[in-house]
């Protein structure tokens, strides 16, 4: 049975760090801050995520279920991706099941620290991940346009991620 996400203290330390080594571009690997507009305030939230990446394709999977970034990112139909000074805004679309387990299957084996939050391992069939997440969502082709500097963009210190329920990655 996966395990259900809670946003302890230690969690949340955690994620200013990381939050603060994207600002400055010190992260590796497809890792980005993530900034959506909160569907009930209207403020900008942001919170660290690791995209799926292959060639020009990109995915974003929320392996902690429907937490609140997912539900405000859903209801914006875009996301904001930041490292460093290097700022993209990109539309989101969900996939669907079974187009989204493949991306879920590469989620599960290249970000081990979310696998307890799947009923799933690297090994499972592919059928296995699907039905594993509602449509996943997907960042289009071809969305690695030039980046903009932003020397003044501000990401909400407000951690975006809250207690959801396990078990059930998203792929937006």
């Amino acid at each position: 049975m996966a395990a259900t996400y809670r946003l302890t203290p230690a969690r949340r330390a955690a994620n200013r760090v990381v939050r603060l080594l994207l600002k400055v571009g010190l992260m590796p690997g497809p890792t980005y801050l993530l900034t959506v507009r909160g569907r009930r305030t209207g403020r900008p939230l942001s919170t660290p995520v690791t995209l799926v990446e292959e060639g020009d394709d990109r995915w974003l999977v929320a392996p902690y279920g429907d937490v609140a970034w997912v539900r405000s990112a859903r209801a914006a139909g875009q996301i904001t991706l930041t490292r460093g000074r290097r700022t993209e805004t990109v539309p989101i679309r969900e996939l669907s099941p079974g187009d989204a387990a493949p991306v879920l299957q590469r989620y599960v084996t290249r970000v081990p620290i979310t696998r307890l939050y799947f009923d799933v391992v690297p090994t499972s069939p592919l059928a296995a991940f699907e039905g594993r997440s509602p449509p996943p969502p997907r960042l289009p082709s071809g969305v690695r346009q030039d980046l903009t500097r932003s020397d003044d963009f501000v990401g909400a210190g407000e951690d975006l991620a809250e207690a959801g329920e396990g078990g059930g990655g998203r792929v937006l």
